[in-house]
């Protein structure tokens, strides 16, 4: 099997692949990335074609592939300075199973009703399941990426640091377009490669995706997401989904036996997982990430947050502190864009530059004492 996101350390595996308003800017979709000229990726190029020619790619599909390619720099330097956040589980669900996660997660299970229950009932995983990863992966469609997808994994295979996966990603991707899935134009996707509503990296799209709306063509670009949608269904039935098991859920509220009882935050909720929860790991190898999938899934279909208290954090604060700090914060003019109550970059920012125009120590870090003189 496959791992989806073996490929990179990417943000979704510590945190989310699309943050809200006061956490660490998120991978969101930005201009597209700009090819410069690079005589070695020419050069490289030039070899790579005979290498995917005898791997059955014809030379119309890698003309049209490569007619507009280009070596993309930027996509070197977020592969270079990728950041492996450590946020506790508590910070990690406030970002995973937010408020307008869970609203809009609600509405896309009603707009998609008919959809979604029909690829629940072909392969056997839960709806709403199926929306929350959809959710966590490109918030529900919102941000699925505007790179050049051919560009992206020819960059990184040329730049060698794990050239020979993404020259397999890059042999992927020339088969899609060759069997006529999509476009050079069109295959789009983050910059590391992965694509569609659910970011499916070329390889795991050979393997799993499918054509759920019988067009004659797995289209996870298009804007109706029915085959990314269906094409995650399929790839959790071929992990080993089990049909009508939860996921898990928190001590007390489930019924059945475990497979095992995890407590990733103290104090936090205890939470029993079944084999399912293994299963949304394939697709991310994260325990927080199962979590966060299983969790927003429950919200999603009308069930309560977890009860048990994460109590205060380092600073004395609580998640409930922290999001009135956010707010108090931006009603005072330093706007932290959004109150999550996850302390990233834009809080850290906006308390820097209150204490600095209040004549206060710049450190931009959260306390009881700054709350509370903002209270004032």
């Amino acid at each position: 099997m496959i791992n989806r996101r073996a490929f990179s350390a990417g943000i979704g595996a510590t945190l989310l692949a699309a943050c809200s308003g006061g956490s660490q800017p998120s991978s969101a979709p930005a201009s597209r990335m700009r090819a410069v000229p690079n005589a070695g990726w020419d050069a490289w190029v030039a070899g790579f074609k005979t290498r995917a020619a005898a791997q059955g790619i014809s030379q119309t599909t890698l003309n049209r592939a490569f007619q507009g390619a280009g070596y993309l720099p930027e996509v070197i330097e977020r592969d270079r300075n990728q950041v492996e956040f450590k946020r506790s589980l508590e910070d990690y669900l406030a970002i995973a199973a937010s408020d307008e996660r869970i609203s809009t997660g609600k509405q896309m299970l009603a707009r998609h009703a008919a959809t979604l229950s029909q690829i629940e009932a072909k392969y056997g995983v839960d709806k709403e399941i199926v929306v929350a990863v959809w959710g966590l992966e490109s918030r529900y469609g919102a941000r699925r990426g505007d790179v050049p997808v051919i560009s992206a994994t020819s960059t990184l295979a040329y730049d060698g640091r794990r050239g020979a996966f993404f020259e397999k990603q890059l042999l992927a991707a020339l088969q899609i377009i060759q069997e006529g899935d999509t476009s050079p134009a069109n295959m789009t996707g983050s910059w590391a490669g992965a694509m569609g509503h659910t970011q499916f990296i070329p390889t795991s799209y050979l393997a799993y995706a499918v054509d759920f709306t019988g067009d004659g063509r797995r289209d996870i670009w298009s804007e109706d997401p029915a085959d990314s949608l269906a094409s995650t269904a399929a790839y959790l039935a071929r992990a080993g989904w089990v049909r009508g098991q939860p996921w898990g859920g928190e001590v007390g509220t489930v019924s059945g036996t475990p497979v095992a009882v995890l407590q990733p935050q103290m104090p936090g909720p205890r939470i029993a997982v079944f084999r399912n929860f293994q299963v949304i790991k394939r697709y991310n190898n994260s325990d927080s990430y199962a979590i966060g999938v299983g969790h927003l899934a429950d919200r999603i279909a009308g069930g309560p947050p977890f009860q048990a208290s994460f109590g205060p954090d380092a600073t004395g604060l609580t998640l409930q502190d922290r999001k009135e700090l956010q707010r108090r914060l931006t009603s005072t003019g330093y706007d932290t864009q959004g109150a999550d109550g996850v302390i990233g970059k834009n809080t850290e920012a906006a308390i820097s530059a209150y204490q600095q125009a209040n004549g206060l120590a710049v450190t931009g870090k959260p306390s009881v004492a700054l709350l509370q003189r903002l209270g004032g």
